[in-house]
């Protein structure tokens, strides 16, 4: 059979023949190949056109400038200048000096011979110190104020005496602290008095917290803190037995009481 062209007029005059070809199907068949044609034309051009569509957008937006910002590291900035001005020492001033009345220091009596007595050692009269005005105290003042000036001897001198420095605590002397019947002693007290608490027994909760407190001059235990802990629960009944301890007897360096830190394990085992 010879290749026959399925879209050819040729073709479609051989199957519409002896039929009617004014029926609208002949009409169809034979511009079926021109509407084909155009239809691929179409889509072509569609294709096209949305394909060029973003690049024609970008042709139409115009190019805007870039901007380049310089950022400076904070390295690279130069270090303002201080001015430092210069501190003016502040002195306390001090209360101005109260009135004093005028007054001669009273001196003892001393016997000597009248040649060796100058004249204004000599022991002045009840007449003269009468017309002078001017009472015997504990030193010779010029007074600023004789009526309602102060004698110097009624002033009371004031003392201020330095803050107490701050007690030292040592953390190893010469001879440490020691718990009234030694280490045994200490482990049993603990052991005695130790109340495992409910919440910590319902969880199965045990172990080692190390508590370090400070054992002072005078054998009181104080400043009780918790190394490392365990519970909450534990660690509080730690603190609280080792504060009901008894007086220890306290380190000493050089001879001397003094406060020393200790540390010991209070070790919670369940049975």
């Amino acid at each position: 059979m010879a290749k026959v062209d399925l879209s050819s007029s040729e073709w479609c005059d051989l199957i519409f023949s002896g039929k009617n070809k004014a029926y609208g199907a002949y009409q169809l068949r034979e511009k079926s190949p021109k509407r084909h044609n155009i239809a691929v034309i179409l889509v072509i051009v569609i294709a096209l056109v949305g394909f060029s569509i973003p690049t024609l957008i970008k042709m139409a937006t115009p190019k805007q400038k870039e901007v380049m910002t310089e950022v400076t590291t904070l390295s690279q900035l130069e270090e303002p200048e201080i001015k430092q001005e210069e501190m003016k020492r502040v002195e306390p001033v001090a209360p101005p000096p109260p009135a004093l009345k005028s007054s001669i220091k009273f001196t003892a009596p001393v016997i000597k011979k009248d040649e060796e007595v100058r004249d204004e050692d000599e022991i002045k009269s009840q007449q003269e110190l009468t017309e002078t005005k001017v009472a015997i105290s504990i030193a010779d003042v010029k007074g600023n104020d004789e009526a309602n000036g102060k004698d110097i001897a009624d002033l009371k001198q004031v003392v201020t005496q330095a803050e107490p420095e701050p007690e030292k605590v040592f953390d190893m002397v010469e001879q440490m602290p020691q718990f009234p019947g030694g280490q045994t002693e200490m482990m049993q007290f603990i052991s005695k008095n130790m109340k495992y608490p409910t919440i910590a027994q319902e969880n199965g909760t045990q172990g080692r917290v190390t508590c370090q407190f400070v054992v002072g001059a005078d054998g009181r235990v104080r400043d009780v803190n918790v190394l490392r802990g365990v519970d909450p629960y534990l660690d509080k009944e730690a603190v609280r037995v080792i504060m009901s301890m008894p007086k220890w007897i306290p380190g000493k360096q050089n001879g001397k009481a003094v406060s020393v830190k200790y540390t010991i394990p209070v070790v919670f085992k369940l049975q």
